[in-house]
């Protein structure tokens, strides 16, 4: 006797339930890989969107963080870092990183590890709001979803963004069309790493000139904003029983101005936290800025990063008990891996400069894909 398959059957109502399921899960894997094709992927130009989200593929302990914008990113070495003092660091660093924005990736790297040291660049407490879309994109976008991801988010959005767009960036990128480029396609699930430990490499010279003078300020009051998380980043290290350095750069523009440094210091010397302004001591690490900088002094370039490097490391092991991770072979296995990735790293762009006299793919001034 045959089954029944009429509309009432049960069986023709499983078979309707899973035509239904099978269809939003197809719907479903169309909308993700069109997603995938549309955002941004900072592969070429302007890579830093790709930075945040490289941390989360680390596999070894960093018992030093770095946090800040460019000023940590392009002018530490955090492979001289290790190969000199056996120093695990990590720099989460990215374009314009708000003082805000680094308080929740601080946040965010204890969900993973405790660093016993945190080193965080001030020049961005002169921020008090937020800046631009384009920048909190490639600080936000590579965080992965959290109660940390979604305070940056709400702390960061200028007017006109919405936390839809962030939580579906379909949604802000739906019209991309006319913009899509080879690179798209070929990192649509898939990204190249730019970075060694976060810290990204140049090797190209272009030596320090003149900077324009200073122009003078109605007020040199340092934002409330910045300032409050400043003061909650002091409390989460000391809940987590991590050290704080607060930090200026060794560059001079964009410019330092000395009421703010005096603010800082006394916020230092408060709460008791190392404040070292870097500019004050370029000769003590040795920096040549004719040399050892590749945009005219904005920022370091590998030579002027490794000096940079030698000297914070000299600073890190004779004030805190850091673990020397030369003698720890599993870690020391995967900074090997890094060092390999540096040093080629290091000799593509050398190769590149010989034939071409430029960095042609190495990074741009407006944000490309």
């Amino acid at each position: 006797m045959k089954k029944s398959w009429s509309h009432e059957s049960k069986e023709y109502k499983i078979y309707v339930v899973l035509c239904l399921i099978l269809g939003l899960a197809i719907a479903a894997a169309g909308l993700y890989a069109l997603q995938k094709l549309l955002v941004p992927k900072y592969m070429r130009g302007v890579v830093e969107g790709s930075m945040i989200a490289e941390y989360y593929e680390s596999e070894v302990p960093h018992e030093v963080l770095f946090l800040g914008d460019c000023e940590v990113y392009e002018n530490i070495s955090t492979v001289a870092l290790y190969r000199d003092y056996g120093i695990s660091s990590y720099i989460r660093g990215s374009a314009q990183q708000l003082t805000w924005q680094s308080y929740y990736l601080l946040e965010d790297t204890l969900r993973y590890e405790t660093p016993e040291v945190v080193v965080f660049n001030v020049l961005a407490l002169k921020y008090g709001e937020p800046q631009s879309e384009s920048y909190n994109r490639m600080t936000l976008d590579g965080m992965r979803w959290s109660r940390s991801k979604w305070d940056a988010i709400n702390a960061s959005m200028t007017e006109g963004e919405h936390m839809a767009d962030y939580l579906f960036p379909l949604l802000r990128y739906h019209s991309r069309w006319d913009e899509l480029r080879s690179t798209d396609f070929e990192y649509a699930f898939s990204r190249d790493r730019v970075t060694v430990n976060g810290y990204y490499m140049r090797c190209d010279i272009s030596p320090e000139g003149e900077f324009p003078a200073p122009m003078p300020l109605a007020d040199y009051t340092l934002p409330e904003t910045s300032m409050d998380y400043l003061t909650r980043m002091v409390e989460l290290c000391r809940e987590n029983d991590i050290e704080l350095i607060l930090i200026k750069a060794p560059t001079l523009y964009p410019y330092w101005y000395e009421e703010w440094d005096a603010q800082v210091r006394a916020f230092a010397q408060e709460y008791n936290v190392p404040y070292i302004n870097y500019i004050n001591l370029r000769d003590n690490i040795g920096l040549d800025m004719s040399v050892d900088t590749y945009d005219a002094g904005l920022h370091l370039n590998l030579t002027g990063a490794e000096k940079f490097a030698d000297y914070i490391g000299q600073y890190l092991v004779n004030h805190y008990e850091l673990t020397d991770f030369r003698d720890v072979a599993d870690v020391a296995r995967a900074w090997e891996d890094d060092i390999l990735f540096y040093d080629e790293l290091r000799d593509a762009q050398n190769a590149e400069l010989a034939e071409y006299g430029e960095l042609r793919s190495w990074g741009a001034n407006a944000i490309e894909n």
